[in-house]
């Protein structure tokens, strides 16, 4: 039976492994920057905030969507995109968990 080698590892690695691979790209970390400086869902084009094509900000944006980390909805033609505070604050602490528990110092660590 064949299986999927991410299966050999911590459910909870897989987890903080997936939200990793979502910001592995600059154009992610500057879409997901924008629109927490928005504060508010965008309606309009985020690739006029970027230097890139917008079928390649489509692409990032269904990279960060997939992941969870924002939220798109449809609104006739056009989708809104805003953060989702809930898989946000959940990435913070699975960030924080991880660096907590391969500190190097000891000083930070992350107790289940």
């Amino acid at each position: 039976m064949a299986f999927a080698k991410t299966d050999l590892f911590d459910p909870r690695l897989n987890a903080t492994a997936v939200l990793f691979k979502a910001l592995s790209h600059p154009a992610r970390l500057a879409i997901l920057k924008y629109l927490a400086e928005t504060k508010v869902c965008i309606t309009g084009d985020i690739s006029d905030e970027l230097p890139l094509s917008r079928t390649t900000v489509n692409q990032h944006l269904k990279e960060l969507k997939n992941a969870g980390l924002i939220q798109g909805t449809v609104n006739g033609v056009k989708v809104n995109y805003c953060l989702n505070p809930e898989k946000i604050k959940e990435l913070g602490t699975m960030a924080n968990c991880f660096f907590g528990e391969i500190d190097v110092e000891g000083e930070y660590g992350c107790r289940e």
